[in-house]
């Protein structure tokens, strides 16, 4: 698919080595890796768009940070901002769903768990819509679900590429056949989008992505497309050992698994992800929609 695909999958290069940050050269305040606990200096994660080049861990990121780096400066068109949930269930556990909501609102300083609206990668216009794993866990509730479809509607009228970036633990338990419900409104309005209207549809599944998530928008895209080491599933290891009774091996909910058994189209490393969509979506842009 190109010059940004072809270096999305290939390994780290000397040349690439070379731009590394030298942790001695730039001394100050550090990061530490979440994977390895290798300390780093703060520069290291902006400058390498939060990748670890030791392991090539991807740290969790929040939507804006995801936002900043998927499309152009400037360029990001928010949607539906003051859309918020409520607590329709009055449900509470160990703490109320109204509570959790209100602690996460303060936290990220957003509404509710996803950011959508429209963006231009390289100069490319596409509708991203982003979860954000900070805001209860990037569980997908009734705003979620009505965000991601309206924006899916939006992308229709449009004729624009979607362009779902996932980090969620999936279907919001709190909001109980509420969240599940999500699912087919989803799905109904992504079948009006790719397969009527033939409109593309690009899924970034990051770490993780799982349950409800996966099971609707995460995987429906045309082209389906993971960071490294992202944990994808619907299910957890544990749930499927207890309920086949068989050992499953370590790693095989892993993205590389994922990729190996021809569930993923790629794995882009995230500093180089604005480049893939921009690649993959110009070609779709450029063929001017012709009505059935």
């Amino acid at each position: 698919m190109g010059a940004f695909l072809e270096e999305a999958t290939r390994s780290s290069t000397s040349s690439e080595r070379d731009r590394r940050v030298s942790v001695n050269a730039n001394k100050g305040l550090r990061a530490r890796c979440d994977n390895r606990g290798n300390m780093l200096h703060v520069k290291f994660p902006r400058q390498s768009r939060s990748v670890c080049e030791e392991r090539g861990y991807h740290p969790s990121m929040s939507s804006m940070e995801r936002i900043e780096l998927s499309v152009d400066p400037d360029t990001w068109i928010p949607m539906d901002e003051d859309t918020t949930a409520r607590d329709v269930l009055s449900f509470s556990d160990e703490d109320s769903h109204e509570n959790r909501i209100l602690l996460s609102q303060e936290k990220t300083g957003l509404t509710d768990a996803v950011q959508t609206g429209i963006g231009y990668p390289n100069g490319t216009l596409v509708a991203p819509g982003v979860t954000d794993f900070h805001f209860m866990g990037g569980s997908m509730g009734s705003v979620v679900g009505e965000k991601i479809t309206r924006l899916i509607e939006y992308a229709t009228q449009k004729l624009l590429p979607l362009v779902p970036i996932c980090a969620s633990g999936g279907a919001r338990m709190q909001e109980g056949t509420l969240s599940s419900m999500q699912m087919a409104k989803i799905s109904s309005v992504s079948q009006l989008h790719q397969v009527q209207k033939k409109l593309l549809y690009i899924s970034v599944l990051t770490y993780p992505t799982t349950g409800g998530v996966t099971a609707s928008f995460g995987m429906l895209g045309d082209i389906i497309i993971a960071e490294s080491k992202a944990y994808i599933a619907f299910a957890g290891k544990r749930v499927i050992e207890q309920t086949s009774r068989q050992k499953i091996p370590d790693g095989f909910q892993a993205a590389e698994s994922l990729f190996d058994n021809g569930l993923l189209d790629s794995i882009v490393p995230r500093n180089l992800l604005k480049g893939v969509l921009s690649e993959i979506s110009e070609p779709y842009l450029s063929v001017p929609y012709k009505k059935n």
